[in-house]
């Protein structure tokens, strides 16, 4: 219910008087929407069921390939069906968005990896397929945002009912399981706290929201609970604290605060409930816990959530329509919204009470969690519920080494996806770490100054029409409270759970996190402001007017080619890829001549590829021909010559047709690049022939590094 009240119409502009009149006329029900909503949240199941971590390439590459064709398809269409006449809102954040993939593509140009930058600028490009079609589709279906939300809905609950289920019944869909955070359908617990976090949002709006069906808007409550119990059994601190900043923000500029608290405090009191109990078995919390006690514990958490689930329906049920009965008045809402608030406003002053109540007081307690934050050698934190209380992470350790990598790198960084390989000259464990776990970090290590500051440049425009289309810049004061402006304000919560989790983690990266983020952050730039009037005629009359109209047709036609050709591209690594496993089992039968043709076709579809090139290696060698083979590692070495990875393959085979003192000038640089690896110190005992010979620095290596 809103906390202020409305001003009269006489104090606002033609404008809003009609927005105003409009939001208050009666709902026309439908299904279309709902079924939208229904349909785009399955696809956005396909998309994170599909892709899981976005760490398989064929798997990745499916999925990119069907944003790029199914963005191109939808932004083709936004443009001819847009209102004639009207400015292009949101063009300012495509053409930086457009500006950061190409930067990304143009990385492969110098970066340590370019075979990784080709996937890295793959996965870029199809983000940003999916937010140009939503901020082309915003202004020509004006009531997207209904679906948009609906359909983040469907997705959130989904996927944490499936991962909630690997808990309920671990025989039937995770007997292999070792870990006791959830972490399925991604394999990664943050990416199931994240997705709970960006839904919980959503969840405010369908209850809180005075328009709907009492029975469906009461279905918020129970989700809720999904919710909240999800990101509590992932136990993920950044998407817990996301949860946090996201429902502070929405609390605090939404006025419906007596519906969103309740539906807040309610599906969280019954998670709390279900997790506390589920806290308290061994089962549940310890890592390798056996299937037959992981199953019993199971089933009765299963009994406790359908009877918490049921109780909590039941209560959003008598709530909702109650309240749909007989409302709060005026002054009840405004004490209530001006409670809130102030209770938001008095956490932070609760946090530093506690701190200085501590044994450590005030500056002892903020003094040791930061250093156990920034402590590269801190402890890793259990994985049992005590994780949600700890401060101290692993991430200081990979943050610590992105940004001796851009020390190192200070303009363009290393190329988009380096940092996996320059780490490794920087590392002090043996770990194998793909990502920096933070989008700063990661951006400044791999595109240097470059790539932050068209970062921050897409960052300001798009924050510019976000807060023009929610109608909360200065001038905006006394904009209505509408049904869209309240979804807006929505799909901005979602867009902040997002934005806030990247900073802490590697979210860019995984499919089923970003492409919702994608799709609210599109519309919040493509939308425009509120006062706008939506389109007089029809969707399919305009689509129709412009498919006859030839400068729109041409634009859309430039549209659909380019995501044909950025699909066509994207297909290109994965194809070689499994040419490469076509031609080793061409190899494994015996056919050396068939798998010598294959390999070279793989090299032919992806010329930045050295594990072609081992490929081709391999099938020299079975075939005798060690010239060919030496020639394809050194190859591979001059592709990628700061990389440790060609070196010492290189080492390797040197080493396997009896030349030790090659073998040691290809390791040399080997450890230069990878001081860490013991894989190649010990090739190095083997090419220097004394196990106890120290290994020295190697020399002449000074201008592979970074």
């Amino acid at each position: 219910m809103s906390a202020v009240a409305a001003p009269p119409d006489t104090q606002l502009g033609p404008l809003a008087r009609a927005v105003g009149t409009a939001a208050r006329a009666p709902q026309r029900p439908g299904c279309a929407p709902a079924l939208l909503s229904l349909g785009l949240g399955l696809l956005l199941c396909m998309v994170a069921f599909g892709a899981d971590g976005g760490l398989r390439l064929g798997r990745l590459t499916i999925v990119e390939i069907s944003l790029l064709l199914g963005g191109g398809l939808a932004a083709a269409i936004g443009l001819l069906a847009a209102p004639r006449d009207e400015k292009l809102w949101g063009g300012g954040t495509m053409v930086l968005f457009g500006a950061f993939a190409a930067l990304t593509a143009l990385s492969v140009g110098w970066s340590v990896e370019p075979a990784e930058s080709w996937l890295e600028a793959n996965r870029t490009f199809a983000w940003f397929a999916a937010f140009a079609a939503a901020a082309l589709l915003a202004r020509a279906v004006p009531d997207g945002w209904k679906v948009l939300l609906g359909a983040f809905l469907v997705f959130g609950v989904v996927l944490c009912g499936y991962a909630t289920l690997t808990k309920l019944l671990p025989a039937q869909f995770s007997p292999e399981e070792t870990y006791a955070r959830l972490r399925e359908p991604y394999g990664y617990w943050n990416s199931v706290g994240l997705t709970a976090a960006m839904t919980i949002p959503c969840c405010l709006w369908l209850g809180a929201r005075r328009h709907g069906h009492q029975a469906l808007n009461a279905l918020a409550y129970p989700a809720v609970t999904i919710l909240v119990f999800a990101l509590l059994l992932a136990y993920s601190r950044g998407a817990l604290l996301a949860t946090a900043i996201a429902c502070g923000v929405w609390f605090a500029i939404v006025p419906l605060r007596v519906r969103g608290v309740t539906v807040l405090a309610v599906g969280s009191g019954g998670a709390l409930l279900v997790t506390l109990w589920a806290f308290g078995q061994s089962a549940l919390t310890e890592d390798k816990a056996a299937l037959a006690l992981r199953q019993t514990a199971g089933w009765q958490m299963a009994v406790l959530l359908t009877i918490v689930l049921l109780i909590v329906l039941a209560i959003g049920l008598a709530l909702t329509f109650a309240a749909a009965r007989r409302a709060p008045g005026t002054t009840t809402r405004r004490t209530f919204g001006t409670v809130v608030v102030v209770l938001l406003l008095l956490a932070p002053l609760v946090g530093l009470g506690v701190l200085a109540a501590s044994d450590k007081g005030l500056g002892g307690s903020i003094s040791s969690g930061w250093k156990s934050l920034t402590d590269p050698n801190a402890v890793t934190p259990a994985n049992d519920p005590s994780r949600l209380t700890a401060v101290g992470s692993v991430r200081a350790r990979y943050w610590n080494e992105a940004l001796k990598t851009f020390q190192d790198n200070q303009w363009v960084g290393v190329g988009a996806g380096g940092y996996a390989i320059s780490r490794t000259l920087y590392r002090t464990d043996e770990l194998d770490v793909l990502h920096a776990h933070g989008y700063v970090v990661q951006v400044l290590a791999d595109l240097g100054i470059v790539g932050a500051l068209v970062t921050l440049a897409l960052l300001a425009a798009w924050l510019a029409a976000a807060l023009r289309t929610c109608a909360l810049r200065r001038r905006d004061r006394g904009t209505p409270w509408t049904p869209e402006r309240v979804g807006l304000v929505t799909l901005l919560a979602v867009v902040i759970v997002f934005g806030f989790h990247s900073f802490v983690d590697w979210t860019w990266y995984v499919p089923g996190n970003v492409v919702p983020a994608m799709l609210a952050a599109g519309w919040l730039a493509g939308r425009g402001p509120l006062a706008t009037p939506r389109p007089a005629e029809r969707f399919a009359t305009r689509l129709r007017a412009g498919l006859r109209d030839r400068s729109h047709l041409v634009q859309a036609g430039i549209v659909v080619v380019l995501a044909i050709v950025a699909a066509w591209t994207a297909w290109q690594p994965w194809a070689s890829n499994r040419i490469e496993q076509d031609a080793l089992a061409a190899l494994s039968s015996g056919d050396t001549a068939e798998a010598t043709i294959l390999a070279r076709r793989a090299t032919d579809r992806n010329p930045l590829s050295i594990d072609a090139l081992f490929t081709l290696a391999a099938i020299r060698t079975a075939a005798g021909d060690q010239a060919g083979a030496r020639r394809a590692y050194t190859d591979a070495v001059e592709l990628q010559p700061r990389n440790p990875r060609p070196w010492l393959s290189l080492a390797q085979f040197e080493l396997s047709v009896g030349d030790a003192n090659a073998a040691e000038q290809a390791v040399r640089p080997a450890l230069y690049l990878d001081p860490k690896s013991q894989e190649a110190a010990a090739l190095f005992v083997q090419a220097t022939g004394g196990a106890t010979q120290t290994i020295p620095a190697p020399a002449g290596t000074e201008e592979l590094g970074p």
